[in-house]
Formats: structure tokens, sequence, C-alpha cells
């Protein structure tokens, strides 16, 4: 025996085989316990459960589990006390006559016990003893000896559902335990729960019960005409068939689940009547209350999994299949079931354990129920649901259990305020997109007209608008504004419009070839849907589901998606994203599809579309291309019908953005001279009311690879009329610019030349600049062969005479101020690049008649200004003298 392997802790559920492996080598599966078991059992220890709910609103569900499984018994004499009732003190261990000290004779006695129930986790303290084979229980027990082959396992009661358990085992023992055998006694004897299972109460057809009279069952009616459970909520009721079907009574589980629908029946039926009474006044207002905010699909204690799990365990005949809540990887064959008849049920009625099971489950996920608050409740919302439906996905529909679903889906239309699917929706509500998917897919081959209007009903997401809607969305909808911080915020928003997309996706592909729907559906998105990206993806999928790799396209699904298309730009124009021009290119893509009209439908409206770069550089280049021509089939005149509209759309968007678009509607009119000379003219028009320098040179530079250098001289001279480089910008980004408008002066002649100085000087102080340009401007140009009479006589232009003798005179008058200027705020580390700046602007005065003079005098008052800089004035002199 090894004392401190003994006290170690282990947990987990070893499996019998593996528990005696590893008793005959001496070794156990331990671990150490994490901070949220050590926080949990402290937790345990001092409150009990009931004490933690009230005290604290919201507790995660992981932590309330481990609170849980911490509250239950760890020594032997505690089990004794809880499983005897009557054990009081030391003595009880001595007392051979309470019933734990009983059945541990009869399990110790050879053959004495058969089909041994082991229920839910336990822990498992070491023993030195290893070549023998041990039983666990619930709890630190004793080891006892016995046949593992006997052991059998149930799954555990729901956690929830022994909240009494819990406020027993924590609180100080002997009094309040006296009190609670009183309330436990009440709890399992409920009159109607044992008439149940003694089965003097059998549950009928039409919702009554063989006691003659419809007083014995789970629900009644206040004096308002609301229904008010009797002892119990629901999620307590659909609790216990759970907690009798895993303790091994599926029978009383089953008679108390039927019990269960047949009151939820009665509800519903009492519910319709009365929203007939107000649905005028509800229509009007176009709000509802709901009726159940908590919801039952996620409700901690999951009543409609546990009726669920009942019903399909009565049908089901494949035991190899995996559980209802299986292991999305499981390679499992999926579980086979059949009709098992209720024996309640009325001769004839086809009613059965498989029918009730998808009729509840149907029933709770259109319940009409609130968002919770929090991203983990929320998003536990929406994995229950998804959960429970791929349970229901797995389930092929016969006749009897499609009349099930059609006759629920009914009610649910007609279920006012107490179903998600009703006409009048709280903006709170949880949206029922994904359960409208499962059900449209379900009901499409047997019955289209319902499976649409049941999606078209889910298709709102009220939360996401700014006013609700009054009305179907199948008929008008006349709104009223809600203030739009009232809303919640819904961590799992994004994932809910994703569903929605999903579902108005499956929507658009199933109704291919029916007009009429799918006409329908699209007025529902444009309606609901409002994220661009959603749109935009429903758009791509309803083309590629209108043009098949083999087959012509489906014309009205391919209209539908370029209508999707243009509501997405039209969303987008204001808010431009990153992702609109692979948008646009992929909609002129599909408008080519359709046709040429709806080409020219696109560009004719195309300022509600496009912004102007985008409808000159993407949609008219695309639409003029001559792939677009091949694939549309054009002959000539539908070219030019093509081309006409493009030049049109082109010029507009000048007119609107000249400095991003006249450049490419020139390209655009090249071919066409009338619509070239009306783009030439708005870059005129613009470069007088504001168009930049950049633009101007760019468009310049493009009329001179055009071969129309006047034009591009024209272009060159209005740039340099906007444009100003100071003394020190010797670096500025259009000095090339000026550059080549310098030179093409210079090539075109003397005039021309003599024109642009004025320019020159005005524009530009940089001496530097204005040296290179005269340098350039001294040596012969090779003139324009292109224009005639303009011939080059390759003689050097001097600079004693007009108009270069003012751009000399210029660029000293430059240097002598950019000098001045730098000696002001000069430091000693920049005296070295002083001196090479000199050194260039003796190069410039050098090339006056007189410079030489010019510059000597230049730097002896130089001399005389700045002598206070004695060591700059030194160097001055030892270079300049």
């Amino acid at each position: 025996m090894d004392p401190p392997a003994a006290k170690r802790r282990c947990t987990g559920l070893v499996p019998a085989p593996v528990l005696r492996e590893g008793a005959a080598r001496g070794v156990q599966k331990c671990r150490l316990e994490s901070l949220l078991d050590l926080s949990a059992k402290r937790v345990a220890e001092s409150w009990a459960y009931e004490q933690v709910e009230e005290r604290f609103s919201r507790i995660p569900e992981p932590v309330q589990k481990r609170i849980i499984f911490w509250s239950f018994p760890r020594n032997e004499r505690e089990i004794c006390m809880y499983s005897s009732l009557s054990c009081q003190g030391p003595e009880a261990d001595r007392d051979g006559g309470v019933p734990f000290q009983r059945g541990l004779k009869l399990l110790e006695k050879s053959g004495s016990v058969e089909r041994v129930l082991q229920v839910g986790r336990c822990e498992l303290p070491l023993s030195g003893r290893s070549s023998q084979p041990y039983l666990m229980a619930v709890g630190r027990v004793r080891f006892v000896k016995f046949k593992p082959s006997l052991l059998l396992r149930h799954d555990p009661i729901d956690l929830f559902l022994s909240f009494f358990y819990f406020f027993l085992l924590t609180v100080a023992r002997q009094t309040v335990f006296k009190r609670a055998i009183r309330s436990w006694d009440l709890h399992w004897r409920d009159p109607h729960l044992q008439r149940i299972l003694r089965g003097e109460v059998v549950v009928t057809g039409q919702g009554g019960v063989h006691k003659r009279d419809h007083g014995e069952k789970l629900l009644t009616f206040d004096p308002q005409g609301r229904p008010v459970w009797l002892g119990e909520q629901l999620p307590t009721a659909c609790a216990r068939v759970d907690a009798l079907r895993s303790h091994g009574y599926p029978k009383e589980a089953l008679r108390l689940a039927v019990a269960v629908v047949h009151t939820l029946r009665l509800q519903r039926r009492h519910q319709l009547e009365a929203y007939k009474q107000q649905k005028k006044e509800m229509l009007q207002k176009g709000t509802t209350l709901i009726s159940n905010p908590e919801g039952w699909v996620s409700h901690p204690l999951d009543p409609i999994g546990c009726l669920v799990r009942a019903f399909l365990e009565a049908c089901r005949v494949d035991e190899e299949g995996p559980s209802f809540y299986s292991d999305a990887t499981c390679e499992l064959k999926k579980p086979v079931y059949i009709h098992t008849p209720v024996p309640s049920a009325t001769p004839n009625s086809g009613e059965s354990y498989f029918t009730m099971a998808l009729e509840v489950a149907l029933l709770g996920l259109g319940q009409q129920r609130a968002m919770t608050e929090g991203y983990y409740a929320q998003d536990k919302v929406v994995r229950s649901e998804e959960t429970l439906i791929s349970v229901l996905a797995d389930i092929p529909l016969d006749e009897r259990l499609l009349q099930v679903m059609r006759r629920q889906t009914q009610l649910l239309l007609e279920g006012g305020p107490y179903s998600g699917l009703g006409e009048v929706v709280h903006r709170e509500s949880v949206p029922m997109h994904t359960f409208a998917r499962f059900l449209f897919t379900s009901l499409l081959p047997h019955d289209p007209e319902l499976a649409y209007k049941v999606a078209l009903r889910a298709m709102r997401l009220p939360v996401v608008e700014s006013q609700i809607h009054h009305n179907d969305p199948l008929t008008s909808n006349p709104l009223d504004p809600v203030p739009a911080n009232r809303f919640p915020r819904w961590f799992v928003l994004g994932h809910l419009e994703t569903r929605q997309c999903e579902l108005a996706s499956t929507m658009l592909t199933a109704a291919k070839g029916d007009p009429k729907w799918l006409h329908t559906v699209l007025n529902s998105i444009q309606q609901n849907i409002h994220i661009p990206a959603l749109l935009y993806k429903l758009a791509q999928d309803a083309c590629k589901a209108a043009t098949p790799p083999s087959g012509p396209p489906d014309m009205t699904l391919l209209n539908v998606a370029l209508e999707l298309g243009l509501q997405v730009m039209r969303i987008t124009l204001v808010t431009l994203s990153w992702g609109r021009r692979e948008m646009v290119r992929w909609l002129v893509n599909c408008a080519t599809d359709v046709g040429m009209g709806a080409i020219i439908n696109m560009m004719q409206g195309w300022y509600n579309l496009f912004t102007p770069i985008e409808a000159t550089s993407v949609v008219a280049v695309s639409a003029t291309s001559h792939a677009t021509a091949l694939r549309l089939g054009l002959d000539y005149t539908q070219r030019e019908e093509l081309g006409a509209c493009a030049r049109t759309m082109a010029l507009q968007c000048a007119v609107k953005d000249p400095q991003l678009c006249a450049l490419p509607a020139l390209t655009l009119c090249e071919k066409n001279h009338g619509a070239f000379e009306a783009a030439y003219q708005i870059v005129l028009d613009s470069a007088a009311t504001g168009m930049g320098h950049s633009h101007l040179f760019t468009i310049a530079r493009y009329m001179e690879h055009r071969g129309l250098p006047l034009r591009a001289y024209k272009l060159a001279s209005l740039a340099l009329a906007h444009l100003n480089i100071s003394y020190n910008q010797d670096a500025h980004p259009a000095v090339n610019d000026v550059l080549w408008a310098c030179s093409l002066s210079h090539s075109l002649g003397k005039n021309e030349l003599a024109a642009i100085v004025p320019l020159v000087i005005k524009s530009v102080r940089c001496a530097p600049v204005l040296s290179d340009i005269l340098r350039r401007w001294t040596l012969p140009s090779p003139g324009l062969s292109g224009i005639p009479g303009r011939r080059n006589s390759g003689k050097m232009m001097g600079t004693d005479k007009a108009p270069l003798c003012q751009m000399l005179e210029a660029a000293i008058g430059a240097y002598i101020n950019t000098t001045h200027s730098r000696l002001t705020h000069i430091s000693p580390r920049h005296y070295g690049e002083f001196i090479e700046f000199l050194g260039k602007a003796r190069e410039t005065f050098l090339m006056a008649p007189d410079g030489h003079l010019q510059f000597g005098q230049f730097i002896e008052n130089l001399k005389q200004t700045y002598k206070g800089k004695k060591k700059l004035m030194l160097l001055v002199r030892e270079r300049f003298g």
C-alpha cells in the first residue's frame, strides 16, 4: 500500500478494462486540478448552488458545471447518509441495518447482484491491492470486490435538474437535511407524475387523460387566458423525462414526454385562438411582445432535446450509430429509426414516437424567443439550434413525417407572437434563417408554395433595421421609425447575417427557371439584406447558377444577378471600398452575359452606379473592347452604337471629374474627331478653372505622343501658369515636366520659346533649375520635322539677346537671392555645401558678357555684408579670391 499514492486525486471516467489493467500495474490516470476546479471546489464547500444563482445573475456554463460537480459528496460516510436518508452520526458505519450497509453485504455475496448501474463520472482513490478488479461509483467510495462484466453504465441526470441535491449537500447538515427530505418526497411524489409512472393515467391523442376530464394536465389557464403550468415549468418537466430515461425507466419517461407534448398542443391551440382576437391590433402597431424570453432550444435544461432524445430512443433500431449529440467527425453509420406507435394514440391517427420527435423539435425551433446577452450565451443559442437541426436533417422524410412537417410549418406561420415565423416579431427575437432553410429544403420537393412562404417570412432581421416591418414580406410593408440606439449588442450578428445570406442563396438557386419566385425572392433580398459583401456574394452565386458549363443560361436568373450587382454598386458608391474595382469588372462581365442592352443601360445610368474614373477606366474600356464585341457577336453598326454610348459616358465623366477622367476620355475618343475635340475643349476649360499642373503636363505629353505638339505646347503653357517652384525646391516633382516643356518650346521655334520664357521666370524661383534650362536653350535644337515650315537652322542662341537674356538675368538674380537666404541661417556644417553652390553660381554669371565682373562684385559684397562669419568668408576668399 502506497499511502501518498492513496491520497492522490484522480479524475475522469476510466472504463472498466482500463481500470483493471491499471490496477494490475499499480498505475492510475491522474492530473493536476485546474484553477477553475480549485475555485469551484471552494465555492461548493461554502455555498449552496441555489445561493450562487441568487447572488450572481450570469454565470458561465463551464463554471456552473464545475461547481455542480464539486457539490457531490466525496466520502463514504456522506454517501451512506444520502443514500440511506436515515444515517445519523458515526454509529451509521457500524449499523448493518441501513440500506447502504445492506447493499454492501449483498454486493459481496457471490451471485447476489446483477445488472449493476453506474451513473455519471467518479473519483477513484488508489489502492495497493493491484491484483483485484474494482468497481467505480459516484463520489469517493470504498473498493468492492466484484465482476466487472456485470457493470452497466447510464447517462447521469441533467446537472441543472439536480439543483436540489446541491443545496442539500453543501449547507450545514442535519436540520436542513431533514427539511430537504420532505422537499425531496414532494418533488418525486407529485400525484400526476406518480399516476403516470404507475400507468394509471394514459394520455390520449386529443390531449386529455383517462381520468375522464382535463383536470390532470400539466397546464391550465388564468382568468386572463394566459397559460399557467401546474407545479413546474416546462424545462423541469422535460428534465424529469431525461432523468427517468437515464435511470432506466424508458416507459415512464415516454409517458411523461407524451403528456408534455399533448399539453404543449393544448397551449398552442389556446394561443392561436387568443392571437386571432389580437391580430388586427398587433398588425397596426407593427410590433409584439416575446411570450417566452428565455427560449427552450438553448435553455440550460435543454427541454426540447430531452423530449427528442426520449422519442428517438424509442424508435431507434440501430444501436451502433452515434448518439443524439454525436461528434461531427464520427464515421459510424447514421442511426436507423422506425415508427413505433404511441400506445395512447387513437386508431388510424398514424401518430408515433417518431412523429412526436419531429413535432416537438419543430415547435421548439420555431418558438419566438429573445436573444440573450453576452457572447457565450448568444453563441450557445446559435449552436443549440444548429445541433438540433443537424439531428432532424438525418431523418428521412416519409409521408407521415412530411404531413407533420407541413402541419407544424403552417401552425408556425399562423402562430402569432408565440412563433418566430409569425407575421409580426419583436425586433430582438432570435431570427429563423437556419431553421427556415431546413424547412425550405425539406418541403420544396413536396410543397413549393409552403416552402417559399416560410423561407420568405424568415428572411427578415429586424434587429438591424432602423424601422420595423408591419406586414408580411409577401405584401406591402408600411414602416414605423424606431430609435436605433435601443438595439442590443448582438455578438453573433455577423454569423446570423451570413445564415440569412445562405437562406437567400438557397432560394435563388432553387427558383431557377421560375420567374415568379425569382422576382419574389429578389424583392425579399433587396428589402432585408443590406451588407454589400453579402449582396455581392448572392449576385455571384446567382450568376454561377444561371450560367452552367454546359447548356444555355437562365436569363431570368442572370438578370437577377445583374440587379443584385447593380444594387451593390448603388450602396457602395458613396462609401467606397477597396473591393469595388473587382466588383465593377464582375458587373461588366455579368452585363455582357445578359446582352448589349444591359451594357448600354448601365452606361447610360452610370452616375448612380460608378465614380467617373471607374466608368471611364473600367466600364467604357471593357464595353468597347474587341473581346466584348466577339462575345456579343456584334456587327459594325452595333459596335458603333456601343462605342458612341461609351464616348458619351466618357465625356460626361470628363466634365464631372476632369483631373482624373480627361485623359481616359481623350484616349477613348481618339478615333472619333468630334468626340476628341469635345474632350480637348473640356481640358482647356478645366485648365482655366483649376485643373492641376501635373494633370495638364500629363495630357500635354499625351498630345505630343499623338503628334499634336502645338496642343501639347499650349497645355504645357497652361500648366506652367499653375506652377510655383521656390528657391530651395530643386528636387520638386514638376522639374522634369518644366524641362520637357522648355525643350518642346525650343523645338517649336523662337516665337514659342519667347512666349514661354516669361511663364518660366514667373513659375520657377529655383536658381539651379533656371540655370539648367538656360544651358539647354543655348544648345542647337533638333526642330520638329512633322510641322510644315518648322525647320531648325542649327544656330546657337546667344544669352545677350532676347529671349535668353531675360532668362539669364532671372537665373543670376535667383542665385543672388538664394545666397542671401541661405546665409541668414547657415551653420558651420553647411559651409562646404555653400561654397559648392557659389561655384555653380559663378558658372551662370560667366554666361553673361560681363559675368566675370558681376561675380567679382557679388563676392566683394558678400565679404562686406557677412564679415562677422569670419570662417565662412575665409573659405570664400580662398576659393574665389
